[in-house]
C-alpha cells in the first residue's frame, strides 16, 4: 500500500483517553502508520482468539486488505494504544451495495492483558455509536460459544443470541468450531425504552 494513501474517516470519530491501571490508553481511528503495530498485535494473539474473523489477520496480506476496506469506506476501525503498543482493535463492517446494507457487523479484539478492565466495553460502545450514526438498523457480532467473556460483554450492551452456526470455522489443527451470532436492533431497543422507560436492555 502506498504510504500517502488516506484512510476514510467514519462518522463522528472522537479520540478518547482512558486511564487503565495507571496506563494511558488512547482510542482513535486507525492510520496507515499503524500497520506494523496491528501486525504485532495480531501475532501475539492465540489462533483461537481469531476464529470469529472471516480471515486470519496474522497474515500480512489480510491486514493490507483490511486497511483497503478502511480506505474505501467499507469498514471503520479503531485502535487502542498504550505507549507505542496496540492493545485492542475494533471494526464496524458494512456492505453498502448488498441486500443487507442495513446490517453492520462489529468485530472487537482486546489483548489478554487488557481484558476485564473496561476497555472492551468502551470500544464496543463507540462501535455501536458509529454504526448507528452510519445508518445501521441491525448490528451483528460473531464469536465462539466458549468465549464467555466476549459474549457477556455484548449481552451487557444489549445484544442477544440469534443463531448458532455449527462447524462454521476450522482452526489450524483441523478442528471445527461453532460460531454464535448475536444481534442488536437499535430502533427496537430505543422504542422499548421510550415506551416503558427502561434504563437497561432486556
Amino acid at each position: 500500500m502506498a504510504g500517502d494513501r488516506q484512510m476514510v474517516r467514519g462518522p463522528q470519530y472522537v479520540t478518547t483517553k482512558l486511564d487503565i491501571d495507571g496506563r494511558e490508553v488512547v482510542i482513535r481511528p486507525v492510520e496507515h502508520k499503524d500497520v506494523p503495530g496491528v501486525a504485532r498485535f495480531a501475532a501475539a494473539l492465540s489462533s483461537h482468539d481469531l476464529l470469529f474473523m472471516s480471515r486470519d489477520i496474522q497474515h500480512a496480506r489480510v491486514i493490507d486488505a483490511w486497511m483497503e476496506a478502511v480506505k474505501h469506506g467499507e469498514m471503520d476501525t479503531l485502535v487502542a494504544i498504550s505507549g507505542d503498543e496496540i492493545v485492542a482493535t475494533s471494526g464496524v463492517l458494512r456492505d453498502p451495495l448488498g441486500w443487507s446494507a442495513h446490517v453492520f457487523e462489529i468485530r472487537l479484539i482486546v489483548s489478554p492483558s487488557m481484558r476485564g478492565k473496561g476497555l472492551g466495553r468502551t470500544m464496543l460502545d463507540k462501535c455501536v455509536g458509529l454504526a448507528i450514526e452510519g445508518g445501521a438498523k441491525k448490528l451483528c457480532a460473531r464469536m465462539t460459544p466458549d468465549q464467555s467473556g466476549a459474549i457477556t460483554l455484548f449481552e451487557e450492551a444489549g445484544f442477544r443470541g440469534e443463531a448458532l452456526l455449527r462447524d462454521e470455522v476450522c482452526d489450524r489443527d483441523g478442528k471445527y468450531h461453532d460460531l454464535a451470532v448475536l444481534a442488536l436492533h437499535p430502533e427496537r431497543v430505543a422504542a422499548r425504552r421510550n415506551a416503558f422507560g427502561e434504563e437497561k436492555d432486556s
